[in-house]
């Protein structure tokens, strides 16, 4: 089944329906289906079941909470359907997965869960988050081989950038920020596509960036490039100033973890800088020193008056520092709560605009604690155990690269643990592509790899 790097290029330079039906030749009907579960889950996540929504509509977020109980069947099912190929011929893999460190984390959720100021709201939007998080830690394990894998990718990143695309050229008006938009008409002008705010789509077009450069880096020269210019073009008409900033910088970052040998000085160059953005950011609230040092940089960090919002959110931790006011619940309904005098707006935001703050705000100092050895940790040694056995070096930088992202867009957004969050996904998949390549070896490696 496996072919040289050779072949493998002869293959990738004819067109897209060649490569789709070379490379899903010979799969049976149950590895077909495992392919299909796949590019499902990432298009569900991605495109959603409501697409381009019509932000000059007052009843746009109501129409969009109309369909959550389809959301939450739709997830739910494909989730089962997914456990249940996984566990068929992946058993071994799944052990893996039940360690005392996720149990602790999945434990203390439902603690939490149930000290919540909102039970309710937090047990129903556990069930989603639990859904969509299983449906990325499974699917690494779905498409048979690496070169299955990385078609189901492909296949799928290049239909959202065809929507997108198509959107923006057909029907603009719900594909692009305009001034009569209900909330943020200064956006006008941005991009968004399918999503419902450029600062989903920008995110998004930045990991798809690196999926069009790691499928280079596997000989695929038609569809690779394809996807890394139609998602640059993308990210810069979006506006999304964080995530292009973030696009290059985090993929020289990991290209510097990658060529770094020793465990501790990738835990140097990947961690100092977050911490440093960190303490730029919210702890600019929390030290005067810090206050003085932020401005006196050439940029402002707390993006035009965020420091507000993370005054207000680091109150609310003060409140509950160790059970946290439950899962996905605080940010329902904070008017009420009391904030910083001529700093009230505060209390209309949808979070905190940093994820590691978020999380103590929602789940408490503990659970942030855990959070931190699960996904931030843990990712870099599974990394390094992957590169010293030498298992799919490019698959894993890829994996290296969307975590890397992910950790630093957590600065200024807020997405870990986020429900259905298509950034939340794609990182989780990275965590657990990283923990499956230190485990095991891909089948069907596919070359070459740079």
């Amino acid at each position: 089944m496996d072919r040289s790097a050779a072949d493998m290029t002869d293959v990738e330079r004819r067109s897209f329906g060649h490569v789709l039906r070379d490379g899903l030749a010979g799969l049976n009907a149950v590895q077909a289906a495992r392919c299909l579960v796949a590019v499902t889950a990432l298009l569900l996540v991605l495109v959603t079941l409501d697409p381009f929504p019509d932000l000059r509509s007052p009843d746009a977020a109501t129409a969009v909470g109309g369909r959550m109980a389809l959301t939450y069947v739709s997830f739910g099912l494909l989730a089962a359907v997914a456990v249940l190929l996984a566990a068929a011929t992946d058993g071994l893999s799944l052990k893996t997965l039940v360690t005392p460190l996720h149990l602790c984390l999945v434990g203390w959720l439902l603690i939490n869960i149930a000290f919540s100021e909102s039970r309710g709201v937090s047990l129903q939007r556990f069930v989603l988050a639990a859904s969509v998080t299983s449906l990325a830690v499974l699917l690494p394990l779905l498409p048979p081989t690496q070169r299955s894998f990385n078609l189901c990718l492909g296949g799928a990143a290049l239909a959202l950038l065809a929507l997108c695309y198509l959107g923006v050229f057909l029907a603009p008006q719900y594909s692009i920020h305009t001034a009569l938009d209900i909330t943020e008409p200064q956006l006008a002008g941005d991009w968004r596509g399918s999503f419902g705010h450029k600062n989903v789509a920008s995110p998004v077009m930045t990991i798809l960036v690196y999926v069009g450069i790691y499928l280079c880096a596997v000989g695929s020269f038609v569809m690779g490039p394809a996807i890394a210019m139609l998602a640059g073009i993308f990210l810069i008409f979006t506006g999304g100033k964080t995530s292009s900033v973030l696009c290059l910088a985090i993929y020289a970052l990991a290209s510097l973890v990658y060529v770094t040998r020793s465990l501790w000085l990738k835990r140097i160059i990947c961690f100092v800088p977050l911490i440093v953005m960190n303490l730029l950011t919210v702890g600019s609230v929390l030290s005067s020193a810090l206050g003085a040092m932020t401005r006196l940089l050439p940029l402002d960090p707390t993006f035009t008056g965020r420091s507000a919002i993370w005054e207000f959110a680091l109150a609310a931790v003060a409140e509950k520092p160790i059970i946290g006011h439950g899962y996905a619940a605080f940010w329902d309904d904070v008017t009420e709560r009391q904030t910083a005098q001529g700093a009230e707006w505060a209390t209309t935001a949808a979070h905190s605009h940093n994820s590691y703050l978020d999380l103590a705000v929602t789940i408490g100092l503990p659970g942030l604690l855990l959070v931190i050895l699960v996904f931030v940790l843990a990712p870099l040694g599974n990394f390094q155990s992957a590169q010293a056995h030498n298992r799919s070096s490019a698959l894993a930088k890829l994996f290296l690269t969307v975590w890397l992202f992910g950790l630093y867009y957590g600065v200024t957004e807020t997405f870990l643990l986020e429900r259905q969050s298509p950034i939340w996904f794609v990182f989780v998949l990275a965590v657990a592509g990283l923990h499956f390549l230190a485990r095991f070896q891909c089948v069907g490696q596919v070359g070459p790899e740079h």
